[in-house]
């Protein structure tokens, strides 16, 4: 906040009712004259004696499409014909111009045609216009000779602890980046077919459209505005344009986006007063949609801000959070290996568990919920039930966290390879071509090896099931354990060999 603050105006704070309402005679719109000239000068004077030569636009915003709130009447092009391309190139936040372009945007605020932004030289100067002439003027100097000029010009400069446009972005969470990060969960939703749409807020009232496509997004995003505020959305439009018109609400106000036969898409913002103007424009469209100018009833799919070329981001107005930023702003809290507690939610029947983090669902394949082999997560786990796991992965392009449970347990298969030569007996569990499977441990769970053909039966048998069936009680010896790929070997033969007397299988 800047230590020195004039509110400029050409009203007397002599004629000041007691609440500090004016209460003479002085009109509120620009005379286009001296008094214009007067305002200009006396921004120009506090400018030389803080010693900027360059001011910031920050937060711009243009005529606000067929509405306009001000005094005077609206001009097409907002007051910046003669200061900017008519694609507006070059006025966006960060945008740098000379003091005398300042000084004319200055003169189109006072003429209350639409156009309006803050002038700024960070922790220096700043300018900013108010309605009805009211002009704010801060310095990290006390420009005495400008508040002396500004008296001279017929102006009354009354110092303030601060301007009531000083910018204010208080809302609570961090600000998503357009960044490498964003761009790829952009082309991933795109590929998905989630994503259709991209929404380019270029000003703080105004947005630009582009459709996305896995050959165009490279091109939409080197031609986005520094800065720019950008919403992603699915195909929205809608082929039949008649609809869309008719669908109208009777009143308020409305942004109507549409898409030209040649593929540009246009919006506008109308209330019931330019409904009849705006269906007229959009007849011809090959398609069309009405949104409305709530935040809370617009549903992008995410949201994000350009960053500067270094990666900073500098832009201080912000997007209204989506579900997905949110989530995007939660993962940014995780890390892999690190060990979290949740609930869980739900058990589907393709064997996933999900898992509640506090708003974010993380989730659990079955082979992370346990060493040893499971059949379905119910035999496990119950839906509310609490658990710790660790986190595998954080995935920000597809917003998925898988975990494990078993990464936090003891792995119990190195106890079993300290019993290699033992012999045990166990039932069959499973015949395979190569051979069958013996259950070596006395429990439900226990772990499992595999008996080759080569050392079930000497000679060997052409067919594994001639010689068991799944729940026959086999005597084996363990003749190796890999840990690393989790197999182990165990051989009926030797067993055979070494205890002659447990030399036959018991069918039970």
């Amino acid at each position: 906040m800047l230590p020195y603050v004039y509110r400029i105006t050409k009203y007397n704070p002599a004629d000041r009712d007691e609440r500090g309402y004016y209460m003479g005679a002085v009109e509120a719109v620009s005379d286009h004259g001296s008094v214009e000239a007067a305002y200009l000068e006396a921004v120009a004077a506090f400018a030389e004696d803080t010693g900027v030569r360059q001011l910031s636009v920050r937060e711009p915003q243009a005529a606000l499409g067929f509405v306009h709130f001000g005094l005077e009447p609206a001009v097409e092009d907002g007051g910046l014909a003669g200061l900017f391309p008519s694609d507006l190139t070059g006025f966006h936040d960060g945008a740098q111009v000379p003091v005398p372009v300042g000084l004319e945007l200055v003169r189109a605020m006072l003429r209350d045609s639409g156009a309006w932004c803050r002038l700024e030289v960070e922790d220096t100067f700043a300018v900013h216009v108010g309605w009805d002439q009211y002009v704010y003027v801060g310095s990290n100097v006390p420009c005495e000779a400008a508040v002396a000029r500004t008296r001279e010009l017929g102006l009354f400069p009354e110092p303030l602890d601060a301007s009531p446009y000083e910018a204010v972005f208080d809302e609570p969470g961090e600000q998503r980046p357009a960044d490498d990060v964003f761009w790829a969960r952009v082309r991933w939703c795109v590929a998905m077919r989630e994503a259709a749409l991209l929404e380019e807020m270029h000003l703080d009232n105004a947005s630009r459209w582009h459709r996305l496509g896995g050959g165009t997004l490279d091109a939409v995003r080197v031609r986005l505005t520094p800065r720019a505020r950008l919403a992603v959305w699915p195909d929205l439009l809608s082929t039949d344009v008649a609809a869309v018109v008719a669908g109208l609400p009777d009143e308020g106000l409305v942004e109507c986006v549409w898409e030209d036969q040649d593929g540009r898409i246009t919006s506008t913002v109308a209330d019931e007063t330019e409904f009849p103007a705006l269906a007229a424009q959009v007849r011809g469209a090959r398609a069309a949609a009405v949104l409305p100018m709530d935040v809370d009833e617009r549903s992008p799919l995410f949201t994000a801000v350009l960053p500067d070329g270094d990666g900073v981001l500098r832009a201080r107005w912000r997007t209204e959070p989506t579900p997905s930023d949110r989530d995007w702003a939660f993962l940014k809290t995780l890390r892999r290996g690190r060990a979290v507690t949740g609930t869980v939610t739900e058990i589907a029947s393709f064997g996933v568990t999900f898992v509640d983090l506090g708003g974010f669902t993380a989730m659990i394949n079955i082979p992370e919920l346990s060493w040893r082999h499971i059949n379905h997560p119910a035999d496990i786990l119950t839906v509310g039930q609490e658990i710790t796991a660790e986190i595998l992965d954080v995935d920000m392009v597809r917003e998925r966290v898988p975990l494990s449970l078993k990464a936090l347990q003891e792995d119990p298969l190195p106890q079993v390879a300290q019993q290699v030569g033992k012999i045990v007996t166990g039932p069959v569990t499973k015949i395979v071509p190569s051979g069958a499977f013996v259950r070596i441990e006395d429990r439900e769970d226990g772990f499992e090896g595999l008996v080759h053909n080569t050392e079930l039966s000497e000679p060997p048998a052409d067919r594994p099931e001639d010689v068991v069936q799944v729940g026959d009680l086999l005597t084996v010896k363990i003749i190796d354990v890999d840990p690393t790929r989790r197999r182990i070997a165990l051989s009926h033969t030797q067993a055979r060999a070494t205890s002659p007397e447990e030399h036959r299988h018991v069918r039970r």
